[in-house]
């Protein structure tokens, strides 16, 4: 690991971190805590994800739909109006509209083949966006100064590595650069995910393996076919499992490439103070 112990940790000139956990548990909340304390700089992989892999894709779904509209299309296709996405660290809604649910086109569904082709694409967008980490850490050092440098990961970074490989090329080259760390919910934090949502259900990337396992037992289990699947319905039946299916990939993540801190102990964290030391217990004394 980047620090072997508690005192590089807290002795180091530059404090380098990759947090990872299911969406929920505190990733940005405590990156933009550092970032706006000043001397961090918040690398926020979805962020990167929207803005330079996959602007392109969710900026000509937007203008796709607006082709559909003879006045929209009429000022496209003489240039005067401009379609954009406007994501930001706190408003990541673009890339999740472009991702969607499978199902039902009445209810706002997607093809599973176009589910799929975005899935993939969000996919490799991550895995690049994962990579690009040691530029950024370089990038805002020598740009802007900052010494100290927060990675604020997708809860699906898990999907795309393998834990067990000593050679996985995402994990080697994220701890060759930072800690990673893993926030570890308890049972408790998933029933609360798993309520907030049921509520609200938000497309999710999923594994290729994992999401057609997922589709084939829904389908059987509801007896319907694929045009006739309630998008929402069938993401909010894959939810749970999801959590479950991740939680050993996270796990194994933290054991053999990082370090692990509680949810609990991350949710007490009010300044930089507090973070370095939760780090720091994480590590060997």
């Amino acid at each position: 690991m980047l620090y072997q112990t508690a005192d590089d940790w807290r002795a180091a000139p530059r404090r380098r971190v990759v947090l990872f956990a299911m969406s929920g548990l505190g990733k940005t909340h405590v990156s933009s805590m550092l970032r706006d304390a000043g001397g961090w700089f918040h690398y926020s992989i979805d962020y990167r994800i929207g803005t330079r892999y996959m602007g392109e894709y969710i900026a000509d779904n937007a203008k796709r739909e607006a082709m559909k509209n003879p006045f929209l299309r009429e000022l496209l296709l003489t240039d005067s109006i401009y379609i954009g996405s406007n994501i930001t660290f706190r408003n990541l809604t673009p890339v999740s509209t472009y991702l969607g649910k499978p199902g039902d086109p009445a209810l706002g569904g997607l093809p599973m083949d176009t589910y799929r082709r975005r899935q993939e694409q969000f996919r490799r967008a991550e895995e690049r966006a994962l990579l690009d980490t040691g530029y950024f850490i370089d990038r805002a050092e020598d740009l802007y100064g900052y010494p100290h440098f927060i990675c604020d990961t997708g809860g699906s970074i898990c999907e795309w590595v393998d834990a067990d490989d000593p050679d996985d090329p995402i994990l080697t080259e994220l701890s060759r650069v930072a800690l990673p760390v893993w926030i570890r919910g308890t049972e408790a934090h998933t029933e609360e995910l798993i309520r907030r949502f049921d509520k609200a259900p938000k497309p999710m990337a999923y594994q290729p393996e994992f999401l057609n396992a997922c589709w084939e037992e829904y389908l059987a289990e509801k007896g319907v076919d694929e045009a006739r699947v309630d998008p929402d319905g069938f993401i909010r039946w894959t939810y749970a499992r999801a959590l479950a299916h991740r939680q050993p990939r996270y796990e194994a993540m933290a054991r053999n490439w990082g370090v692990t801190v509680e949810a609990s102990d991350m949710a007490t964290v009010r300044d930089e103070a507090d973070f370095v030391e939760i780090i720091a217990a994480a590590l060997p004394a």
